[in-house]
């Protein structure tokens, strides 16, 4: 159960920044936390894996904050995180034999975090009067939130 409740919430984390959930799983791939060895996603936890993602996450932390990205919830960016969130969810859940399990509670997640984030975001930025702020506190939960997941499940 607890690989369930790990998905769906890095599937939130994917919600919130797409490519900060598989950032923090290939790091947790490469500590040994998540045991995909022999899978078909095994190349989460290789050597160069975790820095890649990373820096395409750090990418994403950036341009998020352009006035020029589109909205979380048109088509592509929703479908996008919704995909990302139902891969790590899978990943989770292939890792403890529970693929199809982890698969769902990812999307469900990713769904949660997308419609959820948005309306978290746009409710700070009208309270602070900027978007920036939000952004900033959006970024800092994503990425805070999704080592916490994965940390405990390296510890637990």
């Amino acid at each position: 159960m607890i690989v369930i409740i790990a998905a769906l919430l890095l599937g939130i984390v994917a919600g919130l920044r797409a490519l900060v959930a598989p950032a923090v799983l290939a790091w947790a791939a490469q500590f040994g936390w998540v045991h995909l060895d022999g899978t078909a996603l095994a190349f989460m936890g290789w050597r160069w894996t975790p820095w890649v993602f990373t820096l395409l996450a750090m990418g994403e932390l950036f341009t998020d904050q352009l006035p020029t990205t589109p909205n979380r919830k048109v088509p592509v960016q929703f479908a996008t995180r919704v995909i990302v969130g139902g891969y790590c969810g899978a990943a989770l859940g292939l890792a403890a034999g529970m693929l199809w399990e982890g698969l769902v509670a990812g999307v469900v997640g990713a769904v949660i975090g997308t419609l959820g984030g948005a309306a978290a975001r746009a409710g700070m930025a009208r309270a602070f009067g900027s978007d920036r702020p939000a952004a900033i506190i959006e970024d800092l939960v994503a990425i805070a939130g999704g080592l916490a997941i994965v940390a405990c499940l390296g510890h637990g």
